[in-house]
């Protein structure tokens, strides 16, 4: 098991701009780097050393560098040299809790943003930052974690099937994003069922839990909404500024990213208005259930206040009251107040008040 520690961004207070600390929660001890190089007709997958990645610098195939942890800031500065890249780009990604973004620069391009997840051992969502630089036939992505949601790319460039091994690496990168941002509708079902759920028990009965389950899905979906909706700039910022990085073929596939994106934001709003409505309904419910019981407190007061008068009258203790002599007063007096029991009931129910 990794050593979970976290390191917050205060600690970088006072540091000088491209220092290098990893920002974040450490989710694993080792660094490993994979490598897929492929043209359109072979392809070899390996995993590699730094030391080995000269190779992948300036050749003629398109290369995919992968890789998992970010905390061995030592191996990522090696990277980046290898690679020509800008100390604050490493630091972008080293900042975990980055928002969204795309940065151009002459020879390459930058983009970070979060995968996300369903993890339905804990009934929520998982996420963590993945970050992509691409260069000339090569790009690399950094990942806090091993696992992800790319291994559907992975099967089609072992078995060169699909667009990708015909494609420059641009269209790798578009792809990746795509895949990523596709599996926010998975996560945008879960909020739809989850509301569903909710709605149900609170139909049933609605319990406090009720009420923690409809918190804790509204901030999971405000959470959300602060990953996705920086990404319609990411998006828009690649088609628009990407320059001779992106193909103008791939240009068309970036607008129809664009449009998933607004369709997953637009989904989100969806969500969020129908978890305020659930509340709404909670908050209803709790209401109705109490005037429920405070409809039944009055009506048993209401058939006690007259039961009560009479036995207040003869619970006096005057000498003078006619009916204490009675011999069969007492079951008189108890039959008086059934009778009015019951009548004052059947009234109720005719009302329809019961």
């Amino acid at each position: 098991m990794p050593r979970q520690h976290t390191v917050r961004k205060s600690s970088k207070a006072g540091a000088p701009p491209g220092t290098l600390v990893h920002i974040g929660t450490q989710r694993r001890d080792d660094v490993t780097i994979t490598v897929f190089d492929y043209t359109s007709t072979e392809v070899s997958e390996r995993e590699c050393e730094v030391a080995d990645l000269d190779q992948y610098c300036n050749n003629n195939s398109i290369t995919w560098i992968n890789v998992d942890g970010l905390h061995n800031t030592e191996l990522l500065q090696k990277i980046g040299e290898k690679f020509n890249l800008d100390k604050l780009l490493l630091e972008d990604i080293l900042n975990t809790n980055h928002r969204p973004k795309t940065e151009v620069f002459d020879k390459y391009l930058f983009v970070t943003l979060k995968m996300i997840d369903l993890n339905p051992s804990k009934d929520g969502i998982i996420h963590e930052q993945v970050s992509f630089v691409m260069g000339d036939g090569w790009l690399i992505s950094f990942q806090e974690e091993g696992g992800d949601v790319f291994d559907s790319i992975r099967e089609r460039i072992r078995k060169l099937q699909g667009e990708i091994p015909k494609r420059k690496v641009d269209f790798l990168l578009y792809r990746l994003l795509d895949t990523v941002v596709d599996n926010y509708f998975f996560v945008t079902e879960y909020f739809s069922d989850k509301n569903a759920a909710i709605e149900r028990d609170i139909f049933k009965n609605p319990t406090p839990e009720a009420l923690r389950e409809i918190q804790a899905l509204k901030r999971q979906i405000v959470n959300f909404k602060r990953v996705v909706l920086p990404l319609r700039e990411v998006a828009s910022g690649l088609e628009k500024d990407g320059g001779q990085l992106i193909e103008k073929s791939t240009l068309r596939y970036l607008r129809d990213l664009y449009e998933h994106i607004i369709q997953v934001n637009d989904s989100i709003d969806s969500q969020r208005e129908v978890v305020a409505s659930v509340q709404d309904l909670y908050l209803s419910g709790t209401s109705n259930k109490m005037n429920e019981v405070m409809k039944l407190l009055t009506i048993i007061s209401t058939i006690f206040i007259p039961l009560t008068f009479i036995a207040g009258v003869y619970g006096m203790n005057f000498t003078n009251l006619p009916e204490k002599d009675w011999k069969y007063g007492y079951f008189i007096i108890w039959g008086v107040m059934i009778v009015i029991a019951i009548g004052m009931l059947i009234y109720f129910r005719r009302r329809k008040w019961l």
